[in-house]
């Protein structure tokens, strides 16, 4: 039943506009880089007569299209995405390579999945944004077989992760109104706390779940930073409406503070993140 309060009305809003131009316009940059993310979350998944598999928040279609790679032209994968703007342009990604992956526009939270369809559901940092978490998972695993399995990689604590919170802490003192996240918030955070990651799996129905951390390095072009982070990140929401000046002496500020993770022409950072495994029930 269609609920009457629309649910992640904020997170639609956000990444029907300035949230995905960023993840569109720096899509080849993304992908590169995330490349030992995407290996790390196919690790697992092998081929069978009819393999299918659901990728939730998708984005652009890298992972998506990752895993039909791997799986072979019989499989069935198929990317979700709330973003019409990033739907559209993994289905163009798509239609580029000949991959016949399948993307819908769609909150996991309350789309009618047909059910005990998939026998993977992956994330690559696409389940984060949820208002209702523990619904959103349990929709998940009505569309997963019997002997399905989840993976999924989340970020772990902003502490542990300097480099994804340098901008919001350089900008401070030049923007004191700008809101500080809010622990257990929907964002790129929200999974920080493997307890709480725990108790929804198991309150919406998984079983078998395996919470891991691993640290990842990365790396970008420097010629590609200030890009980077006026796009994506927390920038992206207050610069617009910044007048010029200011605008210059945030994006100067913000640069200055990135200067730790500059090596030559490369930026290096550190990602430290969960592997999140569990399964559907038995088989």
């Amino acid at each position: 039943m269609q609920s009457a309060k629309p649910t992640n009305a904020e997170q639609a809003k956000h990444w029907s506009g300035a949230g995905a131009d960023g993840w569109i316009e720096l899509k080849a940059m993304i992908d590169k880089s995330f490349v030992p993310f995407t290996e790390l979350l196919l690790a697992d998944c092998s081929a069978g007569p009819t393999s299918r598999l659901l990728d939730v928040g998708c984005g652009t279609g890298d992972t998506t299209l990752a895993a039909m790679r791997r799986l072979g032209p019989k499989a069935q994968c198929v990317g979700l995405d709330i973003s019409e703007p990033m739907i559209e342009a993994a289905r163009a990604h798509a239609a580029k390579e000949g991959l016949a992956a399948r993307f819908i526009c769609a909150d996991a939270q309350t789309h009618a999945f047909a059910p005990d369809v998939f026998d993977w559901v992956i994330s690559r940092f696409g389940v984060l944004f949820f208002d209702d978490p523990v619904r959103a998972f349990a929709n998940l695993r009505s569309a997963a077989r019997g002997a399905a399995k989840l993976r999924f990689i989340a970020w772990r604590s902003p502490a542990e992760n300097p480099f994804m919170t340098t901008a919001e802490r350089a900008v401070a003192p030049l923007l004191p109104a700008v809101q500080p996240r809010q622990p257990d918030a929907p964002g790129q955070f929200a999974f920080a706390n493997r307890e709480r990651v725990s108790g929804i799996l198991e309150r919406s129905g998984w079983t078998d779940i395996q919470i891991r951390p691993v640290d990842i390095e990365c790396v970008m072009p420097e010629e590609v930073l200030v890009h980077y982070f006026t796009k994506l990140g927390p920038l992206p929401r207050v610069l617009p409406g910044m007048d010029a000046a200011l605008r210059g002496r945030v994006i100067e500020t913000v640069r200055a503070a990135f200067t730790r993770f500059v090596h030559g022409d490369e930026v290096r950072y550190v990602a430290a993140c969960w592997v999140v495994s569990a399964a559907a029930g038995t088989a």
